[in-house]
């Protein structure tokens, strides 16, 4: 095996396939969309070359959504990171405890995973239905009339009632990346650990935490990245509204390139939100450096 490693020539055959694949579905559309973001293009004649034009609409223009849009991405974000992740890292650290049951709750929580986003769109469009979703019929048998809403189409609430579905969604996921990482170590160190004295808190916050994050550097990464790009459930429970309080910026660049038919500005919105999870990944970088490991 190590022979075979290090011949570079068959390294760069075996790498190449897939490197060309990678480039042509990533690089190119990637470079195509910076391409494009620079036109006046509807998308069937010929674009006109306007520079930075869409950018500056996309920005600075007093009627742009795209900020409020922007706004949104950053609270699903922020509910991801500081609500999600706690969640799935509690979870974990109980289960890999040793709980009865325990692999029955690690595949309960994992199914919300493997289910289609569309398909969760739909169920819980059912459950927050105003006449007969689950969520208003427990409220009016609890006597809580006054509290039932038209959870998605309320200004007020839309938003909140879209994050509990990514949240139900992808909180096993996240669970079972830390339990994987928390059963990797070593059972020594908590015998040693227990022989000391450590308590179960003290323990899950002096050895398991700090020995699992790599994995947490990891979760937080696709936490972060899958919020800012988020488009499918959103799409699917609002579509944007109601009056653009849900929307983010990949249903709004929908909107732009498909309904309004304004290729140039869409691709402008494409080319943030890549350039953003880039910046994004970068931070985490520099904030849980690789030396920890």
């Amino acid at each position: 095996m190590d022979k075979i490693f290090s011949n570079k020539k068959a390294v760069c055959v075996f790498i190449l396939p897939a490197l060309i694949l990678f480039i042509a579905i990533v690089f190119i559309p990637v470079f195509m969309s910076g391409y494009y973001s620079l036109l006046d293009w509807d998308g069937i004649g010929k674009g006109k070359f306007i520079g930075l034009q869409n950018y500056k609409e996309l920005f600075f223009s007093k009627n742009s959504s795209f900020w409020p849009a922007a706004r949104n991405s950053f609270l699903y974000a922020a509910v991801s990171i500081f609500i999600q992740l706690p969640i799935s890292l509690l979870l974990a650290l109980v289960l890999a405890n040793g709980v009865k049951f325990e692999g029955f709750y690690r595949c309960v929580f994992f199914i919300p995973v493997i289910i289609s986003s569309v398909v969760i769109g739909q169920l819980w469009m059912k459950i927050y239905n105003t006449d007969y979703g689950l969520l208003n019929t427990i409220l009016r048998k609890m006597g809580l009339d006054n509290c039932c809403r038209m959870w998605l189409g309320d200004k007020n609430t839309v938003l909140g009632a879209t994050f509990v579905p990514m949240l139900w969604q992808y909180t096993g996921y996240h669970m079972l990346l830390m339990y994987g990482a928390i059963k990797g170590i070593s059972p020594e160190i908590y015998e040693a650990a227990k022989i000391d004295g450590s308590g179960s808190v003290k323990t899950a916050f002096k050895i398991t935490i700090p020995l699992i994050r790599p994995m947490l550097r990891v979760c937080l990464t696709f936490s972060l990245i899958g919020s800012l790009k988020i488009f499918d459930l959103v799409y699917v429970l609002t579509n944007g509204g109601p009056a653009g309080a849900s929307e983010v910026p990949a249903t709004l660049m929908y909107k732009t390139i498909f309904l309004r038919n304004r290729y140039g500005l869409g691709s402008a919105m494409a080319v943030f939100i890549v350039i953003e999870c880039l910046l994004f990944t970068v931070a985490i970088q520099k904030i849980f450096p690789k030396d920890d490991e």
